[in-house]
């Protein structure tokens, strides 16, 4: 399995299953680990890097069931395919914008992908579709396992696992569910249900996590600090929150189908009819775009529409999946059109002609 080989399947996070997948789009978890042996990567030296590099290589089992794990040198790779496993939620921006020695493997699933020197020597991340969260636990805590039968582990009897950042002191452990919440958007409610997670230490982050923005309507929600709390307790925290925002995302959607409905069919008629006809469109205004579609999807607006070849849509239309699917490198504008023409090309043959619902 290679990088094109990815550029062709689905991806985990968009893959369109799993438990209330009309509103929880993914479930991770993500496990900060750190060598005992070697000083933490803001202090490592080339060589440390190297080094660490090799131990976990070495460290790192193929999957439960025997498939061979993709191990990808992020050193070597160039700019597009650096941001390709950025877009696929494989490796974070700041791993692809570092330097030095690092990697990263990923299952052919993609359900679990390994960075190996980002912010700390190991970032082991589970990822599935929908509401999944105690089968990403049981998963990642299995491989966590196996990999400390072969390596030692910054570990402190009182404070727990030792982490570059303080605030992954402990379990080392950040739960998070990437959420599709238009309805909130449009009812203008989202900021009070984000201040009232706060209020609980519960952080809301945009696509790509810290720092990015929310497009497409999705966010994510994880903990913020997990010194002092055990894993099951940091899940707990979350699984009780994110059927409540679920509810209040659902209520939404109704209250705009029952008061506001010839203005909802409008907007998702008139984004469903740019994504099938435009001629040059932008990776930010497509993402607005399917948002309105994919939620008219759910709300039965949109008939012979499926909801994973809208999820698809959103990852295979973003800059670096276009780059890679065309096999060239192509500036702003060519991107614009190439995204249009793929648009066009996948939403007629997926749709059988079909339209809105009137």
């Amino acid at each position: 399995m290679e990088l094109d080989e990815l550029a062709r399947q689905r991806g985990e996070w968009l893959r369109g299953s799993g438990p209330e997948s009309d509103i929880v789009i993914s479930s991770r978890i993500r496990l900060a680990r750190n060598l005992a042996d070697f000083p933490f990567i803001s202090r490592a030296t080339d060589q440390d890097r190297a080094r660490i590099e090799k131990a976990l290589r070495d460290a790192i089992p193929d999957t439960e069931n025997g498939a061979k794990m993709l191990y990808v040198d992020v050193e070597q790779l160039g700019p597009v395919d650096r941001q390709f496993l950025v877009e696929r939620h494989l490796i974070s921006r700041e791993h692809a914008e570092s330097q030095g020695a690092r990697a990263v493997v990923i299952d052919p699933a993609e359900t679990l992908s390994v960075m190996i020197n980002e912010e700390d020597h190991l970032r082991i991340q589970v990822l599935f579709s929908g509401l999944n969260l105690t089968k990403a636990w049981e998963l990642i805590n299995r491989v966590d396992d196996r990999i400390e039968s072969k390596v030692t582990y910054a570990f402190h009897p009182r404070l727990g696992y030792l982490t570059a950042c303080p605030t992954n002191v402990g379990t080392g452990m950040r739960v998070s569910v990437m959420l599709h919440l238009p309805a909130l958007v449009l009812t203008r409610q989202i900021d009070k249900v984000f201040r009232s997670l706060q209020k609980i230490s519960l952080a809301v982050r945009g696509l790509y996590g810290e720092g990015s923005q929310a497009m497409g309507d999705f966010y994510q929600i994880s903990n913020q600090v997990t010194l002092g709390k055990s894993e099951e307790r940091l899940i707990k925290d979350v699984v009780d929150i994110v059927p409540k925002i679920i509810e209040y995302e659902r209520t939404a959607r109704q209250f705009l189908i029952k008061e506001s409905q010839e203005n909802l069919h409008d907007r998702v008629s008139r984004a469903y009819g740019i994504l099938r006809t435009a001629q040059t469109i932008s990776s930010e205004e497509t993402m607005h775009l399917l948002s309105s579609v994919r939620m008219g999807v759910n709300l039965g607006l949109i008939d012979d529409l499926e909801i994973p070849t809208i999820n698809e849509l959103f990852l295979k239309t973003q800059p670096a999946h276009l780059q890679k699917l065309t096999g060239a490198e192509l500036d702003t504008a060519d991107r614009n059109i190439e995204r249009a023409r793929f648009l066009r090309r996948h939403l007629n043959k997926d749709s059988g002609g079909s339209s809105a619902r009137n």
